[in-house]
């Protein structure tokens, strides 16, 4: 079938369910942080093949195997095609591919592969800054009001006594967002703000501001940020997400790495040859042969 005849709409819906990877690999979405709803003209940036391949991913749910030799099963094209196509996936910033350091239940830490896939094409900047652990953040227009503001003006509908002006409140709002920042709900910021009133209440903002910096919750734990190293799609050696513009790695580009006397290795390169060293001497070990 020819490309100019393919459209996303005549690949395969999976009438029958797609192969799904081992647990850990496979299709794994980028955070959607600024990600529009699906929508027929996702990828018409793309050359025909390469749209109806990537809208045939984007349907397909997280842990969906994504690998080559799956995708040639299931889709109208060869091995080379395909491979061919997921590197201009990556290029076009659609995938990335690579490890992601993660620890079990019983505290072992392992690398796991990922092929990550974003409906909208991220930048090298955007794969960098997930790379990194943070979830790369859109501008968002400033809602007229915030939540914060909107609570502290219902506090007078539901207790008269702490009805507030308009100053009160856009004064109080950081206070109150500060609560939200660290896991309260809203119903735990109007508990905290209404019970146990005096009577009468003289100077409600007063109150108020008191009660929210008195009674401010502790911050929220935060989890340890992923480690994750990105690989070169053509040679697959993996190596820091600077490295790797496009998803391929300079050495691939044809082109020549800046030099750099005595640069040290990242440190999650380390980690991954490190782990590949151990398990090619526990495998001599196991077969007798001198280490």
């Amino acid at each position: 079938m020819a490309d100019t005849q393919l459209s996303p709409a005549l690949l395969p819906a999976h009438a029958s369910p797609h192969p799904m990877a081992n647990p850990g690999y496979g299709k794994r979405t980028a955070p959607s942080t600024g990600q529009s709803p699906a929508a027929a003209h996702d990828f018409a940036h793309l050359p025909p093949r390469e749209a109806a391949i990537a809208a045939f991913i984007d349907r397909l749910p997280d842990g969906a195997d994504i690998s080559v030799k799956t995708l040639a099963k299931t889709l109208p094209y060869g091995q080379c095609a395909l491979r061919t196509a997921l590197n201009r996936l990556q290029e076009a910033g659609h995938l990335r591919r690579g490890r992601e350091r993660v620890t079990s239940a019983s505290g072992s830490a392992h690398w796991i592969t990922r092929s990550w896939w974003s409906r909208t094409a991220r930048d090298d900047h955007w794969w960098a800054t997930f790379t990194r652990g943070d979830v790369p953040e859109q501008p968002r227009p400033a809602p007229t009001r915030s939540r914060a503001h909107i609570l502290l003006a219902a506090l007078g509908r539901e207790t008269p006594a702490l009805s507030l002006s308009q100053a009160d409140c856009a004064s109080l709002a950081p206070l109150v967002e500060e609560w939200f920042a660290r896991g309260a709900t809203d119903e735990a910021v109007r508990a905290a703000l209404t019970a146990g009133l005096p009577t009468p209440v003289h100077h409600p903002a007063a109150l108020l501001r008191r009660r929210l910096t008195d009674k401010l919750p502790p911050e929220q734990p935060t989890g340890p940020r992923p480690i994750r190293l990105l690989e070169c799609s053509e040679c697959r050696t993996p190596g820091p997400p600077e490295a790797l513009p496009g998803g391929i790695c300079r050495g691939c580009r044809g082109e020549r790495a800046p030099e750099r006397a005595n640069a040290p290795l990242p440190s999650a390169v380390i980690q991954v040859r490190a782990a590949e060293i151990r398990a090619a001497m526990s495998v001599k070990r196991r077969e007798g042969t001198p280490v």
